[in-house]
């Protein structure tokens, strides 16, 4: 049996455990309530055998009684109710931290799996290239075909560690942005330029205005860029275009990647910035980070990213700064 069948089965047993523990912790508040209860009775029925039918105060006497049976009862049910409902809001939240620590843990699972086959790939690529460049004799054409592929996933390789670098830092806040003045059109280019060298076989296109400025970190804003990029191509056919664009828009200004892939689903346009979430899940590419660190720069930036759909097919992602030119 697989080690993920005898998690499941402890995790089904922690929770059968949770919901008898707290079925029994009901029961026995509600057994209390019906003693405490029954004890009130008895002690106005041994109060009513006190009295005397022809003392003066008798009716008065009877009334008092009743009145303190009422109180008690109301104050047994007040407080039964009280107790009830910060048990029951307990076990919501209680319930809802172990639901989100075991979704977290098995997204993380599902990372290292994933992350291993992505840093696994490059590597065993590069390896075999320049391996068969030692043992080969090969022309011009095939000698370059093969640097050039080593070159792209040596490239892949260091964006996936630039990325996984960058995550850990921002998870404890040790990352310090710097700020200068950026012409994100520039950038923009720079990220487009260095992609058409990196995949020769794929259409970039631009459609870029210059002297856009805005106020933020060269670095981080690359990443982004780069992030987008990469999205589009990895999740769009080898035979249509990726077209990058930046446009001032009033106060803002709108820098958009866009591709002509299957899309996204409406319910999984706000997933996608979740950290390890894979649109497609089984058959998804990547690890789940690009996206949601683009989101965490965008934030950075005081900025906002979002998707929309890229008619008839494909997806747009769209980040709006703050114009400061």
């Amino acid at each position: 049996m697989s080690l993920s069948y005898y998690k499941t089965k402890k995790l089904r047993f922690i929770f059968i455990g949770y919901w008898f523990l707290l079925a029994y912790i009901i029961v026995a508040l509600v057994f209390w309530f019906i003693e405490l209860n029954k004890q009130n009775q008895q002690m106005v029925q041994y109060r009513m055998e006190q009295l005397k039918k022809d003392d003066p105060q008798y009716y008065t006497a009877v009334q008092e009684i009743e009145g303190s049976k009422n109180r008690k009862t109301t104050q047994y049910i007040g407080e039964g109710s009280i107790f009830l409902f910060f048990i029951l809001t307990g076990a919501f939240y209680i319930m809802r931290a172990l639901r989100r620590q075991f979704k977290q843990a098995q997204q993380q699972q599902n990372f290292m799996m994933t992350i291993t086959h992505e840093l696994k790939t490059p590597i065993a690529i590069t390896k075999l290239n320049l391996e068969t460049l030692q043992k080969r004799k090969l022309d011009e054409s095939q000698q370059q075909h093969l640097i050039q592929n080593t070159i792209q996933e040596a490239n892949r390789l260091n964006t996936l560690c630039n990325n996984l670098l960058l995550a850990s830092q921002m998870e404890t806040g040790k990352f310090t942005i710097t700020k200068e003045a950026i012409d994100l059109g520039q950038l923009a280019n720079e990220c487009v330029n260095d992609f058409a060298i990196r995949f020769p076989q794929r259409t970039i296109n631009a459609d870029i205005d210059h002297e856009l400025f805005i106020i933020g970190d060269r670095l981080l804003l690359q990443m982004g860029i780069n992030n987008l990029i990469d999205n589009a191509i990895k999740y769009s056919p080898k035979e249509t275009a990726v077209v990058i664009s930046t446009k001032k828009q009033g106060n803002f200004i709108d820098l958009s990647v866009k591709d002509h892939g299957k899309g996204i689903e409406d319910i999984e346009k706000k997933k996608v910035f979740d950290k390890f979430y894979r649109a497609g899940k089984k058959d998804a590419k990547g690890t789940g980070l690009g996206l949601y660190l683009t989101k965490k720069i965008v934030q950075q930036h005081n900025a906002n990213i979002f998707v929309t759909d890229n008619i008839p097919a494909g997806s747009i992602f769209t980040i709006l700064f703050k114009n400061n030119s």
